[in-house]
């Protein structure tokens, strides 16, 4: 299956040279360009493509604002900011950018970017998990779930996964999936910190589903779980604190 990018850059000429190196890389194509950022996000919603290239000065929303957005509706896309200022570098920090070009920029540093991309499924797991923290006995249970029709009681043990998705949070289990309109961070303040933790600014796991971690980006890692196939973000700085976790 070929990887879909989208470019926005308000320059032509940029746009051009993104496509070409993207199109002669073999394993991509080019699912539509942007020339601002308001026109960037309709076309990520409408084409949900798998890796977006953003330059940072963009008319009607910055690169950055648009990198936000789009981690909202789909965590795992994989951004790449191409822009001539590096003094946005610590912002790209913040939206856990996969790359940072600065141009101008040769096309063999972009091919580079490109065989990343490409090879990330083949990445080799570099930490073990050998022991799992246990749970709190006095946490609560059972979790409330609130939506617009309704109310769901969930299985604290049973959840696996909490992450942002298409503007909303969603729980999943082994076997059913729960979206509600409250943020991570009120659902954090509900669950055991000694089975959950909270990976990534979208992503919270249950410790005990942990099976695999491998890079993935710059300032990021894959998280793998048992029982779902659906995985995580994890971040460099959460990087460290779950190995302590894990010892």
């Amino acid at each position: 299956m070929r990887i879909r990018v989208l470019i926005a850059d308000d320059e032509p000429g940029m746009r051009l040279v993104i496509k070409k190196a993207v199109e002669k890389a073999g394993d991509f194509e080019t699912a539509g360009e942007a020339e601002d950022g308001e026109a960037a996000l309709r076309l990520f919603e409408a084409l949900r493509p798998d890796v977006v290239f953003l330059d940072v000065e963009m008319p009607m929303l910055s690169g950055v604002e648009c990198a936000k957005r789009i981690s909202d509706i789909e965590p795992k896309t994989i951004i790449i900011f191409a822009t001539a200022h590096d003094e946005y570098m610590p912002e790209a920090f913040e939206v856990y950018a996969f790359d940072y070009l600065i141009k101008p920029f040769r096309v063999e540093r972009l091919n580079q970017t490109l065989d990343r991309i490409r090879n990330i499924s083949a990445a080799k797991p570099d930490l073990a998990v050998v022991s799992r923290p246990r749970g709190n006995a006095g946490a609560p249970q059972k979790l409330m779930i609130r939506n617009r029709d309704s109310i769901s009681l969930v299985d604290v043990k049973d959840i696996i996964l909490i992450q942002r998705e298409d503007r909303s949070t969603v729980i999943y289990t082994g076997s059913d999936r729960f979206s509600t309109s409250e943020g991570l961070s009120e659902i954090e303040e509900k669950l055991d910190r000694d089975l959950f933790f909270r990976c990534h600014k979208s992503y919270i796991i249950n410790l005990g589903a942990v099976s695999k971690i491998f890079p993935y980006g710059r300032w990021t890692y894959i998280v793998k779980l048992e029982g779902i196939d659906k995985d995580a973000l994890l971040t460099r700085d959460k990087y460290e604190e779950l190995s302590n976790l894990f010892g």
